[in-house]
């Protein structure tokens, strides 16, 4: 792995906050991630199972975690299973974890090898009643492909039919939401990658370059400084691109007078940050650019602003609302008539703003939590308001991520990426 490696004690504080909310006498299993195919002998880079390595550190192919606290065996209570290494693997792929190793990442003891599976699994399911499966519940799953955990859980349902199911899931969606501080540090550094990456870009960028240029400064800076890459698949969008939302083709050339929409991110130890700027190609902003780009930034200050531990998510995008409707009508993109007759379930400042403000933030893009509770001190958000004008030939975003805290503002995690426009075009001018 390029990142540093990170201290157990997260691993070992993170699997104990998950038993403590199992059922009496219960087991749970986690299975890491297919690598999986392209075509021939083509494969995806390898993507750890976030759950799993939330709880173990473990980032390897063929793992599984099974955790049971109230097991008589106490050497049982945590079981890492591993792929065995050998000296064929070592030269071919690089060497494996070995049992000392797993344990110095997770902290768990008792380690065997996947071979070992079938029996240390009978013994436990014979003195369990329960078992907690892991299934994908994010409310912006969409799941075409069975994973490995899919195919696990078939075979254990199967082979120990008898047994009480609960889900792993609702425990996750709670824990992984609240950060510890070392996963903040693992967010800042990711955010501190990301600003690096920007700052080269503002330094490059003029009349002429292609998007796709653009996204390899970015990638060039991530890889420098010990991320694997982009946390998600980066939008490099000039000039009306910036209205496709979800514009990834990066193919155009950035022409003068445009803007670039740039939302990007750097991982790191597989936790990801997320940034939204939009910049000029010419290193200048038009009056009416920095019109809208004002208005956008002043939804995004008064909408940190709002998160703050109790805040329901749902009715701070009622009020994130309220704030845009004030500043299209003041952009005279609507008038009065048009937030008078909007339709409540899709209000008039939807036609330039038709996605959310916030998201969670943290091992995944999107993270876990559960958008109905209400939010908490640790809880990472992006906040990214826009404005997208077709008719205008561009579109605005900001998007920063912050920390809410228990007193006052959120902390943001990107507070040292340009994002004054007098910055930005001093960066970009200098």
């Amino acid at each position: 792995m390029k990142y540093h490696p990170i201290d157990s004690a997260l691993f070992v504080k993170n699997r104990s906050n998950f038993m403590a909310q199992m059922k009496a006498n219960s087991l749970a299993v986690f299975n890491s991630n297919d690598i999986y195919p392209i075509s021939a002998d083509s494969t995806m880079p390898f993507q750890q199972h976030r759950d799993i390595y939330y709880l173990s550190g473990v980032d390897q192919e063929e793992s599984i975690l099974v955790m049971f606290p109230d097991c008589p065996n106490k050497k049982h209570r945590e079981i890492l299973f591993l792929k065995e290494t050998n000296d064929h693997i070592a030269i071919w792929e690089g060497e494996k974890l070995t049992k000392k190793r797993a344990f110095e990442v997770s902290g768990i003891k008792t380690v065997y090898w996947l071979q070992d599976l079938n029996k240390v699994m009978a013994e436990l399911m014979a003195q369990s009643d329960t078992v907690h499966i892991n299934t994908n519940e994010h409310y912006r799953a969409s799941i075409e492909t069975e994973t490995r955990e899919d195919r696990f859980t078939k075979w254990l349902l199967n082979k120990y039919p008898a047994h009480k199911v609960e889900k792993s899931n609702p425990i996750l969606q709670r824990l992984r939401s609240i950060k510890d501080p070392i996963e903040l540090d693992l967010l800042q550094k990711a955010c501190n990658i990301t600003e690096k990456g920007m700052r080269r870009v503002l330094k490059f960028v003029k009349p002429g370059v292609a998007e796709y240029e653009i996204e390899a400064e970015f990638i060039h800076e991530f890889l420098k400084n010990r991320s694997k890459g982009f946390a998600y698949t980066p939008i490099i969008a000039s000039g009306n691109n910036a209205n496709v939302l979800h514009y990834i083709e990066n193919n155009q050339v950035c022409n003068d007078g445009d803007l670039i929409l740039l939302d990007v991110g750097a991982e790191y130890a597989n936790y990801s940050s997320d940034m939204t700027r939009t910049i000029p190609v010419n290193g200048r902003y038009s009056k009416r650019q920095k019109e809208v780009y004002n208005a956008v930034n002043r939804v995004k200050i008064n909408a940190t602003n709002m998160l703050i531990p109790g805040t329901i998510w749902a009715d701070y995008h009622v009020e994130v609302g309220k704030l845009m409707t004030s500043e299209l009508l003041g952009l005279g993109l609507i008038d009065k008539a048009d937030v008078q007759n909007e339709d409540p379930n899709w209000p008039a400042y939807k036609k330039y703003f038709m996605h959310g403000t916030s998201h969670h933030m943290g091992l995944d893009t999107h993270d876990y939590g559960l958008l109905w509770e209400p939010m908490e001190t640790n809880m990472v958000f992006t906040v990214e308001p826009g404005i997208y004008i077709p008719e205008e030939g561009f579109g605005i975003r900001l998007e920063d991520d912050v920390v809410i805290q228990e007193k006052g503002a959120p902390l943001n995690l990107m507070k040292n990426i340009p994002i004054a426009i007098e910055e930005i075009e001093d960066i970009m001018n200098s």
